[in-house]
């Protein structure tokens, strides 16, 4: 909190990993990826910098899933409901931090309007930006990406993609398009949202060109790079 506290924004990371305990004898393990597979999930929130220093660990939700019934039924908790607690452990600690803002990051499976209606009715004490999985249809009928492609670019930007294996390092360029819409809350009322989709310029045959990031109107950060 002190090293965040010293910071103008910071971006709080959240992601899902497994923790693989196969073949050891320890209690209260669930199933992973594969049935037959035994540990636990963690669901952490990452403080970084905009300079990518890491600040440390601000929160950790973790659980071991139930097995499938003969049914193929899972019972226990809604795993989703990890980004939302997620939110409501930063929107607890926003008050102590009045000169710092905060960002709660995510990825696809954050995708979802329950976290977004319950930033709203928390009045948004951290923004939130979330990498659009779903091609939402606005109150007028016509679908979300398609709504932001056809605004002009706002220009073009460059970032150099880290190695990992069997693909080498190289400079990845891409076009913004950003714009304001609203969105149905499915509870009667409406939410203003920013998209901002940023399209990979020459992207290689096979990789996804456009991707889309939506952040609440007036929370978004444009000086973040969205990714392809």
């Amino acid at each position: 909190m002190q090293r965040m506290a010293a910071e103008k924004l910071v971006l709080c990371l959240q992601d899902t990993t497994e923790l693989d305990f196969n073949g050891q004898t320890i209690e209260g393990l669930g199933p992973l990826s594969f049935e037959a597979q035994r540990g636990m999930y963690l669901h952490p929130t990452y403080a970084v910098s905009t300079q990518r220093e890491p600040l440390g660990v601000l929160d950790a939700w973790m659980w071991a899933r139930e097995p499938k019934d003969a049914q193929g039924e899972r019972g226990g908790i809604v795993e989703s409901v990890r980004w939302v607690e997620g939110y409501e452990r930063l929107a607890e600690q926003a008050p102590e931090l009045p000169g710092t803002r905060l960002m709660q990051v995510g990825d696809r499976k954050s995708d979802m309007l329950e976290l977004t209606l319950r930033a709203q009715s928390l009045g948004w004490p951290v923004d939130l930006l979330v990498r659009s999985q779903h091609d939402r249809v606005l109150p007028d009928g016509k679908r979300l990406w398609a709504q932001v492609q056809a605004n002009d670019s706002l220009g073009e930007i460059s970032f150099t993609m880290g190695a990992r294996p069997g693909h080498e390092a190289r400079v990845v360029k891409q076009e913004l398009r950003v714009k304001r819409l609203c969105m149905s809350s499915k509870t009667g009322g409406d939410l203003m949202m920013t998209c901002v989709i940023a399209t990979w310029i020459g992207a290689p045959e096979g990789k996804r060109g456009p991707a889309g990031d939506c952040s609440p109107t007036g929370r978004s950060a444009p000086w973040m790079k969205p990714s392809s």
